[in-house]
This record gives structure tokens, C-alpha cells and sequence, in this order.
């Protein structure tokens, strides 16, 4: 398997040039061909108090054609970027329907599903809000969430992947073994005092044989920890120095409106890497 489509969300945020970079760099490393996607906003937007002239007699008009313009020159943006660094099979996909169903239809035709973490840049005149969440649960590919802070350069070499046993964690991993085989990898696990040991649910040793056999060198940590595990996980993210976290996305809820587990929502909030998710 291969990342041979790679879709990524662009915006009129702060952080979507460098999604786009990192998206790009991805797409050149895998040999994959790359889909820059932009909603206009048409139908979850918000149009900024100055953005239309007043005295305008059909508002509605004036309004779509500022969002089509303003997609056209992150497009613009986007394609200008590409041709800077050099060749690569790419389009660019403009569309107007919800942003959050935009991004799930559209990944649906991925291997690969590109955005942004929340923040703050994103907010100035779109309402859509809690994107990456929405996506994890509904796209039924692999996501990369990229944080808010930070440059990230090349393709990540040094990664972590969290492995609990669990059917969301061997998702995840399986789905970022394109990713695996040109980084160093540390399969860790951890666990809090009063849990039980769990080795025989973990297939630690069986887990490294897999991964070997798909050209994947990798090693295994297995630790205690007293804190919360999502806090565990991201210090030992940073004591790696890992550019790359790989981890199943959770949820506890049945209900039509699904709920993120914790750790999940908590890695989402305080990511200080690429995470690459899946559910």
C-alpha cells in the first residue's frame, strides 16, 4: 500500500500555506498525486463587515462572488507554491457545499486526508469549527493533523507510534505504514500503575515481526506512568524527539453525535507534532 492520493484542506488561514507545504513535501516523497481542496465558504462562511461595498443591491450576489474570488487566489497561492519547488502531480479542487461534508466526500477518494488543528487565524470569517475532529470520525481514512505552531520540515524520519492493542491503534498503524518504512519507529506503550500488565494483548514481540516484514525497522518501549497518558505520550513524543505521532482516534459515545475520547481530544488540543490519526 501506498499513499497514492494525498487530499489536503486549504483555507484563508495563517497555517494553510504551510499545511500545503508540508502536504506537497508528503505527496513528493510518496510519489503521490495531491489534491489541494477549497471550500468557498458559500455555505458555512461568515463575509467580513468590509469585505462587501455598501449600497450594494443584491447582496447575495456580491457575497458569492467575494468567496469565489478569495478561494480562486488561495488556489492561485497554492498552485505558485508548487511551481516554486518543483514538478509534481497535483489539482486543485474548488468547491462549494460544506466544508465538513467537502473534506469527508473528497477523502473518500484519498489514501490520505490533510488538515489543520484548530486555531485561532481560522476563526476571522468561517464558522467551521472542530474540523480534524469531524473528519476522523466520519472520512474513514487516515488523517494528518497538523498543528497550529511550528515549521515542519521534510518527511518525518524519527516517529512514534502508540500502541495499546486496541483496533484503533492497528488501524492507525497499519495506515501510516507507508510513512514507516523510511523513519526510525518506536512502538510505545504505556500504562498506569494499577493496570494490568496486558503483555499477551499487546503482541509486542509479534507487532515488531510485523512490522519488519513490511520493511519497517522498529522498537519497542513499554512503560508505567503516574500521569495522564495523553500527557505521558506527548513528553515522551518530546524526549524522542519525534517529528511524527501515529495513534488510533477514539470515541465514547453511540450517540449520532459522536464524542472524542479524551486522550484523543487532549492530543488534538496540546499536538506539538504532526499526528497522523486513524479510526
Amino acid at each position: 500500500m501506498n499513499f497514492r492520493t494525498i487530499l489536503v484542506h486549504l483555507d484563508r488561514s495563517d497555517r494553510s500555506p504551510v499545511r500545503a507545504a508540508l502536504a506537497a513535501r508528503w505527496a513528493r516523497s510518496h510519489e503521490s498525486h495531491l489534491t489541494g481542496l477549497i471550500p468557498t465558504g458559500l455555505y458555512d462562511g461568515v463575509i467580513p463587515a468590509d469585505a462587501i461595498a455598501t449600497g450594494m443591491t443584491d447582496y447575495i450576489a456580491e457575497s458569492a462572488d467575494y468567496l469565489r474570488r478569495r478561494a480562486e487566489a488561495i488556489a492561485r497561492e497554492f498552485r505558485q507554491d508548487i511551481a516554486a519547488t518543483g514538478p509534481l502531480s497535483y489539482e486543485v479542487q474548488l468547491v462549494d457545499g460544506v466544508t465538513e461534508d467537502a473534506v469527508v466526500r473528497y477523502g473518500h477518494a484519498s489514501d490520505l486526508v490533510v488538515v489543520g488543528q484548530g486555531d485561532d487565524s481560522s476563526r476571522r470569517d468561517t464558522t467551521v469549527h472542530a474540523l480534524a475532529e469531524h473528519v476522523l470520525m466520519e472520512v474513514g481514512r487516515p488523517v494528518l493533523v497538523v498543528p497550529s505552531a511550528g515549521e515542519f520540515d521534510g518527511v518525518p524520519r524519527n516517529i512514534v507510534v502508540a500502541w495499546d492493542g486496541s483496533r484503533e491503534a492497528a488501524v492507525a498503524l497499519h495506515a501510516a505504514l507507508p510513512a514507516l518504512r523510511s523513519a526510525r519507529v518506536t512502538l510505545l506503550s504505556l500504562r498506569h500503575p494499577r493496570d494490568e500488565d496486558g503483555a499477551q494483548r499487546l503482541l509486542i514481540h509479534d507487532m515488531i515481526q510485523f512490522l519488519q516484514r513490511h520493511g519497517v525497522q522498529a522498537r519497542a518501549e513499554s512503560e508505567v506512568t503516574e500521569i495522564g497518558i495523553a500527557d505521558a505520550l506527548l513528553s515522551r513524543v518530546s524526549d524522542f524527539g519525534a517529528d511524527l505521532l501515529v495513534m488510533g482516534a477514539y470515541s465514547h459515545s453511540r450517540l449520532r453525535e459522536r464524542i472524542l475520547g479524551g486522550v484523543t481530544r487532549q492530543i488534538l488540543s496540546q499536538m506539538t507534532v504532526p499526528v497522523l490519526m486513524a479510526h
